[in-house]
């Protein structure tokens, strides 16, 4: 399914357009049970390590990590893309639905960006409650058992990490692809809203050419530009698409459980990515199909390699310019 004239026009004039029912269970539910596996495994290697006490098996997708996060911090620290490198969710990243969308921005020689990431957004209530609040021990221990009030100021600073704060999506790309049309693509995993911590925007910003730049990340406060700030629930199965000019931020998580989503960035094949030190692979090539990347250990190789040379995103030397022009690909 293309995007519409309608959805297209949307985006153009807005900045963002959200496709509502774009995937299937059958699309995401390969990614949940990837996620799952992840979780499970890892979690049963701290158990037999005497780092957490319980499993949480019974738990639902929603809530076992963050179940688990209170007592041992380690799986949620490493649950990003990269990190985890699951093969369902590589797979999902080819997926020829989200890809029919992608192409009516992009075109039909598609990149994946190297900025891609899974987030587990915790909820507020992870620091406290009834699991794992005595005589349990936080990442990075050594069979010690650290006080309760240091592991709840690590879950603290976790959570707080969790709430992006306002910014624009060419803010985290390097000088080269200043010029390039990155297309940002967000999706959840789950239902989400105001209370689980879905995204605001401040639509056409994009219009304005311009990128809102604050001391460190993001945009302040006092720096924001004007306009109506929109909060954008969303179900599972639904597709944003949003220029990297559209400033936008998540709020805090005030439910019981993790609402989870995938942000991930396309691009025309060729093109800069902004992160030359991690890998892009090809997706979607109507001229040379032979060169589109589907042997996931290829992938997962490319990640861990080029996190041993580059474990921490190098920062930008200076600020962006204006975006490229939109047009839209049958």
């Amino acid at each position: 399914m293309a995007l519409t004239q309608d959805q297209f026009r949307h985006f153009a004039e807005e900045g963002y357009v959200i496709v509502e029912g774009a995937l299937t269970g059958g699309d995401l539910d390969p990614v949940i049970a990837g996620i799952e596996a992840f979780v499970d495994e890892r979690a049963r290697s701290l158990h037999e390590e005497g780092r957490i006490t319980e499993l949480h098996e019974g738990e639902p997708f929603e809530r076992r990590l963050a179940l688990v996060t209170r007592e041992n911090t380690s799986i949620y620290d490493d649950i990003d893309i990269m990190n985890m490198r699951a093969e369902a969710v590589f797979r999902f990243l080819g997926n020829d639905r989200l890809l029919n969308l992608v192409q009516s921005l992009v075109g039909p020689e598609i990149t994946c960006s190297p900025i891609q990431h899974l987030r587990a957004k915790l909820p507020d209530n992870v620091i406290h409650g009834g699991n794992g609040d005595e005589g349990a021990q936080t990442h990075g221990g050594s069979g010690g058992v650290d006080e309760p009030a240091a592991r709840n100021e690590d879950l603290a600073e976790r959570v707080r990490e969790n709430v992006a704060p306002w910014h624009q999506d060419a803010q985290v790309h390097h000088e080269d692809a200043d010029p390039v049309f990155i297309l940002t693509v967000w999706l959840p995993l789950c239902d989400t809203d105001e209370e689980n911590g879905c995204l605001q925007i401040i639509p056409r910003v994009h219009r304005q050419r311009m990128v809102y730049w604050s001391e460190g990340f993001g945009i302040g406060d006092g720096g924001l530009p004007e306009g109506d700030i929109l909060s954008l629930p969303m179900k599972k199965g639904d597709v944003l698409l949003m220029h990297k000019l559209i400033p936008h931020r998540s709020i805090p998580n005030r439910s019981g459980s993790i609402r989870w989503s995938l942000d991930l960035r396309y691009q025309q094949t060729g093109l800069p990515t902004g992160r030359s030190f991690y890998p892009n692979f090809i997706v979607r090539s109507r001229r040379h199909p032979e060169f589109v990347l589907t042997d996931y250990n290829t992938w997962s190789r490319g990640w861990e390699e080029a996190l041993k040379v580059t474990a921490q995103r190098p920062p930008r030397k200076n600020r962006p310019t204006g975006p490229t022009p939109i047009r839209m690909y049958g």
